[in-house]
């Protein structure tokens, strides 16, 4: 079964759900396009469902549609072009929708529930403008997932200053006063709720009050996930998830990815720069989720060249005779992807794999397109059609043959080493030379 570090217990643990899983993770942000560090985090919550599939498990996963603002307003019509744009990347990334995907915009009414539950509970106060706060003092067991407990929080500025109404300097707001259209009616006045509501509301609400995983990026361990565990207890009146599991964001060429440094990039440009988007996906896995992965262009070209590749093999696999999976092979990649999520040692595995002779070619097809259920790199998708040599590489087999009909060997093998770099592996048979990709 699969075992995965709990950010909250600091150690790999087990995951058992009986008859199903049940998974949450918050959506992408509603004021921006996402972009690669922002899906490497929905792509880790696609490979855990897919790896407990693997294993029989029923997964329910939920991932909220963040289309609320926050108290300046909706995000509205760019809001939705976002959500436009993300639904196509989860689509071209093969990331398989959540069974529950609820709009904050639309579910007010869950969260001024949750929110009246908490002021009930004594877990909350409403303040005289209109405001609503959770008493963070009432949680003792505030700081558990990030390890910043309170004596470790000190106020941003003078005490009171820009918050006159909050009774403790961590104590965050659940809904604040909005005028106009923007707001909604609530006991406490018009407005809308925190940035923290929307999660704990809609997990409750689709899941229940005992969920198993709750994925996200290790950016948002705190404050967001923080107060959101704080809410979600403090309502259920015990602890709502079982684990709380954690993904490092990406660097891009050593920088953090952030559209203030430039280097935001999307899976549109990955595609615009005539990759595969699934050349991304590959990238992410080629490194442990928990670790930072350093991406660029030539990370992400080499991984297309690797998509690329193993496409074309199992597409030439697929014309030998049928052959019996190679088992050994696919138990070793499972084991590693229950370690922990080890996605490289299973990717190393896979790459042995490919080079042992001693495995009839029908046999590594069948084993690739069994394993690419969890890896989700459309390894079929070559198979049948026409082989097509890359750009160039037409004309460097036309230059190969004249060579070996003139007993030109050193100018054959420079041309065998050019095609190489192009991805075409040349082989001599009697009946000339073949290749393949």
């Amino acid at each position: 079964m699969l075992r995965i570090h709990d950010t909250r217990a600091r150690q790999v643990e087990e995951i058992s759900g009986g008859r199903a899983v049940r998974v949450y993770t918050c959506g992408p942000a509603p004021h921006r396009r996402v972009h690669l560090g922002d899906l490497r985090t929905y792509v880790l919550s696609d490979l855990v469902r897919r790896v407990l599939e693997g294993r029989r498990t029923r997964v329910v996963a939920c991932r909220h549609v963040a289309d609320l603002a926050g108290p300046g307003g909706e995000a509205g019509g760019a809001a939705r072009a976002h959500e436009d744009a993300f639904v196509h990347d989860a689509a071209a990334l093969n990331l398989r929708p959540p069974e529950h995907a609820p709009r904050a915009g639309e579910t007010v009414d869950l969260m001024i529930e949750l929110i009246a539950g908490l002021v009930e509970r004594g877990h909350a106060y409403a303040a005289p403008d209109g405001s609503v706060y959770f008493d963070v003092r009432t949680f003792p067991a505030y700081g558990e997932l990030s390890g910043a407990g309170l004596d470790d929080l000190k106020p941003a500025g003078p005490a009171g200053a820009a918050d006159p109404y909050r009774r403790f300097h961590a104590d965050w707001a659940l809904w604040r006063p909005a005028d106009g259209d923007q707001g909604r009616d609530a006991p406490w006045g018009r407005g809308l709720p925190g940035p923290h509501v929307a999660c704990s509301a809609l997990s409750l609400r689709f899941l229940g009050e005992r969920i198993d995983l709750h994925l996200g990026d290790a950016a948002r361990r705190f404050p967001h996930h923080e107060a959101e565990r704080a809410q979600s207890d403090a309502a259920a009146g015990h602890e709502v998830v079982r684990h709380w599991v954690h993904g490092e964001r990406p660097l891009f060429d050593g920088r953090e990815m952030a559209e203030s440094a430039g280097n935001a990039v999307l899976l549109s440009d990955v595609v615009a720069a005539g990759l595969d988007p699934l050349a991304a996906r590959l990238a992410f896995l080629g490194r442990r989720y928990r670790e930072r992965l350093d991406l660029g262009w030539d990370v992400l070209r080499a991984a297309d060249r690797t998509v690329r590749r193993w496409r074309a093999r199992v597409a030439e696999w697929s014309e030998s005779p049928s052959a019996p999976m190679a088992a050994s092979y696919a138990e070793r990649v499972g084991a590693a992807l229950d370690d922990d999520l080890d996605t490289p040692a299973a990717l190393a595995i896979l790459r042995e794999l490919e080079l042992d002779e001693s495995v009839a070619p029908g046999s590594k097809f069948e084993t690739f397109l069994h394993l690419d259920q969890v890896l989700a790199l459309d390894l079929s998708t070559e198979i049948g059609k026409p082989r097509v040599p890359p750009a160039g590489a037409a004309e460097l087999l036309a230059q190969r043959e004249r060579a070996l009909a003139a007993n030109d060997w050193a100018a054959a093998d420079r041309l065998r080493d050019e095609l190489a770099d192009l991805g075409v592996r040349v082989t001599d048979t009697p009946e000339g030379q073949s290749w393949s990709l």
